[in-house]
């Protein structure tokens, strides 16, 4: 019986984008695929679902967000705004020589993929959700609602509006930092039920490090894969990464055409059951049925944290690979 061959390995490339450069990983052929990174990542979050999607027959594309790894990183904070991010993935479906993808995102990738789908529905065809459940535009200003959080404590997205004052705490021990971040966020190290919580920072003088777990790392973190991405922050820093968030404000502006918007086109939702992502939005994945009317499937993930694709590679990618298939039936 004749055997399939195995997809050819992952191929680096550049293209060109529309702040410069955008580097990408490749692997396969067939329809595109594109996995978009959350914080703090790189392309490399899919190293797990590149050769599963390519052996599915499918042309799975991971970029590196701009801000990020090899792509270019562009100085205004108003650079990471989400109108340019979607450009982005519109330049990248172009240049690939296609008119048309699947867009599928983690964390902050969520949102990029959601935005995609819903400011660009003729590129994007459906759109998967890994970890962070859509919420249409609306509603009132981030930084204010970030602002209310946490009572004497300070969110961590708020810590992070301010520039320069995270990366004070990322960038003398990136390695360190990342691992450290990947911990409190994994299912099997982050901080038991009572234990301070990583996504609060003391407001005077606190460090989000300060509640990192201390002993092994996740289970599913090699050395090898730590020094993948501390060698990318390395080399970067860490603001590319951080503006993502100080231009929410600018989104809500921006999207504000888009108030209550429904994204129609076919979607799936996969979540951690033990992420803060899926626990504090459980509203907003109750939601979907109204705000993703195109929902197929929604998939919670037993004992699983934040780090959805790479905690749990072979679940995802089948749940994956299926619902790709469903879109062709």
């Amino acid at each position: 019986m004749h055997q399939p061959a195995p997809p050819a390995a992952p191929r680096h490339r550049t293209v060109q984008g529309p702040a410069g450069r955008l580097h990408l990983v490749e692997q396969g052929a067939g329809p595109l695929v594109l996995l978009i990174h959350g914080f703090p990542e790189s392309w490399y979050s899919w190293r797990r679902q590149l050769p599963a999607l390519a052996a599915a027959g499918y042309r799975a594309v991971a970029p590196d967000v701009r801000g990020y790894g090899r792509s270019s990183r562009p100085t205004p904070a108003d650079a990471y705004r989400m109108l340019d991010l979607v450009e982005d993935n519109v330049a990248l479906v172009h240049a690939l020589g296609e008119e048309q993808a699947v867009i599928v995102g983690h964390d902050w990738g969520s949102g990029i993929a959601a935005a995609s789908a819903l400011l660009r529905p003729e590129v994007f065809r459906a759109v998967g959700l890994l970890s962070v459940p859509y919420t249409p535009p609306g509603g009132p200003r981030p930084t204010d609602v970030f602002a209310r959080m946490g009572g004497d404590q300070e969110f961590y997205v708020s810590y992070f509006q301010e520039p320069g004052r995270a990366e004070a705490e990322m960038e003398p021990d990136i390695r360190g930092w990342l691992a450290g971040f990947y911990a409190a966020m994994s299912a099997d190290t982050m901080p038991a039920r009572g234990e301070p919580d990583p996504h609060f920072v003391a407001r005077t003088g606190g460090r989000l490090r300060d509640r990192f777990p201390a002993g092994k790392p996740p289970a599913w973190l090699t050395e090898d894969d730590l020094d993948a991405y501390a060698g990318e922050f390395e080399r970067t820093g860490m603001t590319g990464a951080l503006n993502r968030y100080r231009a929410m404000d600018r989104d809500w502006e921006d999207l504000a055409p888009y108030d209550g918007a429904p994204i129609e086109q076919p979607s799936l939702f996969i979540g951690g059951a033990l992420d803060a992502s899926t626990t504090w939005m459980a509203d907003a994945i109750d939601a979907h049925p109204a705000t993703l009317p195109g929902l197929t499937s929604t998939h919670i993930l037993d004992g699983c944290g934040h780090w959805t694709q790479q905690e749990r590679p072979e679940e995802v990618n089948r749940l994956l690979t299926a619902w790709l298939a469903s879109l062709h039936d």
